[in-house]
């Protein structure tokens, strides 16, 4: 059971980096207030905003799937179960 949840959390190490990085390698553009913006612009924007979110949030959940993991790891061992 131990070994199960060191694989989780391996796993789930791995792909938090590995979404952590994709979305911090995306820059967002930079608006300036004198700029003129048409439709096609704000699209852009909005989708890069949206699609960094994503992102984000599954970064954010493969985290917490590492935590849990290996906080119920440390548990049971403590435990004395395992």
């Amino acid at each position: 059971m131990l070994l199960g949840l060191d694989v989780i959390v391996m796993i789930a190490a791995f792909l938090a980096a590995f979404l952590w990085a994709i979305a911090s390698r995306k820059q967002l553009r930079r608006v300036s207030h004198n700029e003129v913006i048409d439709e096609a612009d704000l699209n852009r924007i909005i989708v890069s905003f949206n699609r960094t979110q994503v992102l984000n949030a599954r970064a954010a959940l493969a985290t917490a799937i590492e935590a849990l993991a290996a906080g119920s790891r440390h548990a049971l061992q403590l435990s004395g179960l395992f």
